[in-house]
């Protein structure tokens, strides 16, 4: 998609769809009053019929308005003005663009507003380039059709480069979860990997299953047992930074496929589980854009990258693992698979210098039932880098929750075998006992976990965002990186 800057007399302009918005009050910013002038008033009647509505999100169209070019306007409600944030300004560019992508359109003008600030600007592209996407990878015609070109009206260069590369970004993320688990395999989402940061020049490294035996990722390595696919290490590491300053590291689950092992999952529980590896996903595209944008920041990402099935030599309830960092753990439920792959990852990334981490998995139902499917979890063992972590995703509206992290919780995986178990007490807090497990393998490193299993994966469709994989919280990752230190 071409994105370029335009300005000029909106209503002369040629493309076949013109975005504008209204507020929440009915009153017309700027272009919309252009609008309104040329179409003889039509707008402000219609928006005193009640015919258009400035909530937040709500969409009309005037099809070849007459005393304008182009042939159909999108008129979007924008909610209040001082309740404009980043957030809302990329569910408006997203919901635009999803309603326009029903069908092939040569060009599309984005014109909300022409005084909107470049982080709004970048929002409004960013969901642009995300809502015209969708999850039907493998159908012969698709149902969303990304456009040609978008038009933004009065944008810097820096703000549209921003807002695509974001954009993609988040599309990055998404495809490579929306892909079926016959094609995203271990081996497969690696090679994927490699070529994604060679072509933003990020270095990466890949363990193979002989070489994550030499390094002694028992934890890791029993998860991946059962299945015919190798399991694989992919380490990612970008230089923006001055030599031996601080590291920020990012840590993804990749259970490419989650079957549950053989405490085995019922049909409906195991159909989407190709998203269960939905943060290492997100980390592949933190990674992309944190290069892309050349952010001044020195950062780790690191995804391990399994898959979880039945066979003869599936790992059992009652195994004792050995992690590399040489505690033992266990199995009490081989479904909490994902918190025994990223014991071992998490290890390694303070093993090469990570300061501060942030992990990602799609880890706990229990987290969907304690905020539902759009909100992610919290949980962290230092509270002022977990409100930068929170602080980053309010700023871009990304929804984000923090759980405690009490001391209780922890006792709760005491093994009586091995140091700890894979599992909590009972079904309660199954979340934050969780994070307590991963807490284990940090060596005391600030670090806040996003437990994900909500928001990475839509059921059903949203005004602005197809069903399937949203991307979440890659946007979270790279604020937190733009404002690093």
């Amino acid at each position: 998609m071409r994105i370029e800057s335009q300005s000029g007399e909106i209503s002369k302009h040629k493309v076949d769809a013109l975005v504008i918005g209204v507020w929440a009050d009915g009153s017309l910013p700027g272009i919309a009053q252009e609008v309104n002038q040329a179409t003889g008033g039509a707008l402000a009647r219609l928006v005193e019929a009640k015919e258009i509505s400035g909530k937040c999100g709500d969409v009309a169209t005037l099809l070849a308005p007459a005393g304008v070019e182009a042939l159909q306007v999108l008129v979007v409600g924008m909610g209040k003005p001082s309740e404009l944030t980043r957030g809302v300004a990329f569910r408006l560019g997203a919901t635009a663009a999803k309603t326009l992508a029903t069908k092939p359109r040569e060009s599309v003008a984005l014109a909300f507003t022409s005084d909107w600030k470049d982080e709004l600007v970048e929002s409004a592209v960013c969901g642009a380039l995300v809502g015209c996407v969708g999850q039907d990878l493998y159908k012969s015609e698709r149902r969303l059709q990304p456009f040609q070109a978008l038009h933004v009206w009065g944008a810097s260069e820096g703000a549209m480069r921003t807002g695509r590369i974001l954009g993609e970004a988040v599309n990055l993320t998404r495809s490579l979860v929306n892909e079926p688990p016959c094609e995203i395999y271990p081996a497969a989402l690696a090679d994927r990997i490699q070529q994604a940061m060679q072509a933003c020049g990020v270095e990466c490294e890949v363990w193979d299953k002989a070489r994550l035996q030499d390094e002694r990722c028992g934890s890791l390595l029993a998860v991946a047992r059962g299945s015919s696919r190798e399991p694989r290490l992919v380490i990612m590491k970008y230089n923006g930074g001055l030599p031996g300053e601080a590291v920020l590291g990012l840590v993804g689950k990749g259970v490419t496929f989650d079957s549950g092992g053989l405490s085995i999952k019922p049909t409906e529980g195991m159909l989407a589980m190709k998203c269960d590896m939905a943060g290492a996903a997100t980390v592949v595209g933190a990674m992309e854009a944190i290069a892309r944008l050349k952010l001044p920041v020195n950062v780790i990402g690191l995804c391990g990258l399994v898959e979880n099935m039945i066979s003869g030599d599936a790992y059992k309830l009652g195994d004792v693992l050995k992690a590399r960092n040489g505690k033992t753990i266990e199995v009490h439920n081989t479904d909490a698979e994902g918190r025994l792959v990223l014991a071992d990852v998490l290890d390694v990334a303070v093993e090469r210098g990570a300061t501060r981490l942030i992990d990602l998995a799609t880890l706990t139902g229990a987290c969907v039932v304690a905020l539902g499917n759009d909100v992610a979890g919290l949980m962290s063992n230092d509270q002022t880098w977990c409100d930068t972590v929170k602080a980053s995703s309010d700023a871009v509206g990304e929804q984000a929750w923090q759980l405690p992290m009490f001391a209780e919780y922890g006792e709760q995986i005491r093994g009586d075998v091995a140091d700890i178990k894979n599992v909590g007490s009972g079904r309660w807090g199954g979340a934050i006992t969780a994070a307590k497990f991963l807490e284990e393998f940090v060596a005391g490193k600030p670090w806040t976990h996003i437990d994900i299993a909500g928001p990475a994966f839509l059921e059903r469709s949203k005004p602005y965002l197809d069903a399937g994989a949203s991307g979440a919280f890659v946007r979270t990752l790279v604020d937190v990186a733009r404002h690093w230190n």
